[in-house]
């Protein structure tokens, strides 16, 4: 089969490569969509440990091919891929925090992933997907159940006022989530007009630039307390420290960004004085997949509007340098197969 194979760090190649035989308890999928997003640029360069050589891709979408015998899919089925795996009889595991498992792994990272013509999945991990779901739009869900696992860790609430701090696919679906959820009002911050735009027609109550102009306009949004919720999902730095800025004292801060630096600036006497619930989110879990494929077959998470750019899969290393860019205009990128 062709797949995009990467070497090492900024070594792309496409090239033929055997198909993945499914064992017993795995299903075969045919990928027909897939998505890329901040992980995927960090495995190429390097700053995320990846095995490799590997083939990328943790969003996907596919039809099933081989069905494992599983009585929940059989051929021909859309589906969508749960990318996290796991050992299932650790101490992580038996409690019910399967995406922590040490000896788990990541499909598109320790194990080979969507950006191919095949993929192979545990039959527990693939989740149909109704008619009314485009395959193009699909992999989003993934990063859906991202974002649904996070605000179940900070247990939004209905009337909580909720900030998202960047503006990108993560924080868009951040901000109509909390919407769904009945928060009250959801503030979007991004020093990017165009992001700010989108995050508005998507169900943002305010959006307000980044940095000290939005720490000021979310606290005067919010009766001068600061939110009940700051969400970060920059991945930098300096984000946290808005964070800090503008959630309220006794309020909760989600780290959703992943952040690969080692060292910064914080200002760590307000984090100290605010008392603040400081929470990390990883991955998600199985539970997070049907709830967040039925919040979009019902119209509560809007995924086209994301969607900006659709290349063929072969293109990987122009979509990875576009999303490097970062540029207006840029949103999620769809590879066709």
């Amino acid at each position: 089969m062709r797949a995009v194979v990467l070497r090492q760090p900024y070594d792309l190649v496409v090239s033929d490569v055997a198909r993945p035989e499914p064992a017993p308890h795995q299903v075969l999928v045919r990928v027909t969509n897939s998505g890329i997003c901040g992980t995927d640029l960090k495995i190429f360069t390097g700053a995320m440990p990846a095995r490799y050589p590997v083939i990328m891709g943790h969003e996907m979408a596919g039809e099933v091919i081989e069905d494992g015998g599983s009585p929940d899919v059989s051929r021909d089925a859309r589906v969508l891929v749960d990318p996290v795996l796991f050992c299932g009889t650790c101490f992580d595991c038996r409690a019910g925090r399967t995406n922590l498992c040490p000896s788990g792994a990541v499909i598109g990272r320790e194990v080979d992933g969507g950006f191919a013509e095949f993929v192979v999945a545990p039959r527990t991990h693939v989740y149909p997907l109704p008619l009314s779901i485009e395959s193009r739009t699909a992999p989003l869900i993934q990063v859906l159940t991202t974002v649904l696992h996070a605000q179940r860790r900070a247990s939004i609430a209905a009337g909580q006022s909720v900030a998202v701090i960047g503006l990108g696919v993560s924080g868009q679906l951040h901000v109509q989530l909390a919407k769904a959820r009945g928060a009250n009002p959801v503030i979007g911050v991004s020093r990017s007009a165009w992001k700010r735009s989108i995050a508005g027609r998507l169900g943002a109550d305010l959006t307000v630039t980044s940095g000290d102009l939005g720490v000021h306009a979310v606290r005067e949004a919010t009766g001068g307390h600061g939110a009940d919720v700051v969400i970060e999902s920059t991945g930098v730095v300096k984000g946290i420290s808005d964070a800090i800025g503008m959630v309220r004292p006794g309020g909760t801060i989600v780290l959703f960004g992943i952040y690969t630096a080692t060292e910064g600036t914080l200002p760590f006497y307000q984090l100290y004085y605010k008392e603040p619930t400081v929470i990390s989110a990883r991955a998600a879990m199985g539970d997070d997949f049907p709830e967040s494929i039925d919040l979009v077959a019902r119209g509560l998470i809007n995924l086209g509007p994301l969607v900006t750019q659709v290349l063929p899969v072969s293109e990987l290393t122009r979509a990875l340098g576009l999303l490097e860019s970062d540029a207006d205009g840029r949103m999620k990128i769809i590879l066709e197969h």
